[in-house]
């Protein structure tokens, strides 16, 4: 679907900081971020209470609004802006689910305290790799049960337990192996960029 007359204009005046603009923004498309976040969430077993989606609908604005709208200066209007903002949307809350999984796997659920922000930092090289083609290239220098467990963790979003009931392993063996399997990807990546 091409990018319509309304929402051509709607990008217009917000990259021109129209006054109305901004709030004009947010509810055409509010709607669309809340049904995002509720899909995504969904599809990887992610329970939401209604102060999450707010924080998640929050996190899409900010980002959209971050470096003088850097977002929508980059839309190309080869598709709906819906599209776009979508796929955007998508991202953020995947990047922000893992980071709750991480923060779970390491008893701080929903805290905001040093260790969760160290979590978040050793996890970045992994999830700034948006493009899964790559990130399953990336995949096949590992064995079979390291890879698995790397693509159910990080790219389906399953917890420790359900790893481990998948793949008929102890639960408290998948911290260890995502641990060794991440500083395989990190030498990879450092020989692949380095």
């Amino acid at each position: 679907m091409a990018l319509t007359d309304l929402d051509r204009s709607l990008l217009e005046r917000c990259l021109k900081r129209d006054g109305s603009a901004w709030r004009d923004f947010v509810d055409r498309f509010a709607g669309l971020f809340v049904h995002v976040i509720h899909h995504t969430a969904q599809a990887r077993s992610v329970k939401l209470d209604p102060s999450d989606v707010d924080d998640l609908c929050a996190e899409i604005f900010v980002a959209i609004l971050a470096d003088d709208f850097a977002i929508l200066r980059r839309f190309r209007g080869e598709s709906s802006l819906a599209t776009y903002l979508t796929v955007i949307a998508r991202r953020i809350i995947v990047r922000e689910v893992i980071h709750r999984r991480f923060s779970e796997a390491l008893g701080h659920v929903k805290s905001h305290n040093v260790n969760v922000q160290m979590a978040r930092a050793d996890i970045s090289e992994i999830t700034r790799i948006e493009n899964e083609e790559l990130v399953q290239q990336m995949l096949t220098g590992l064995s079979e049960h390291d890879a698995t467990v790397i693509r159910q963790f990080h790219l389906e979003g399953k917890s420790y337990r359900e790893i481990g009931e998948r793949l008929g392993v102890p639960e408290n063996s998948i911290g260890p192996t995502l641990t060794r399997a991440r500083e395989k990807l990190r030498q990879g990546l450092s020989a692949s960029f380095g």
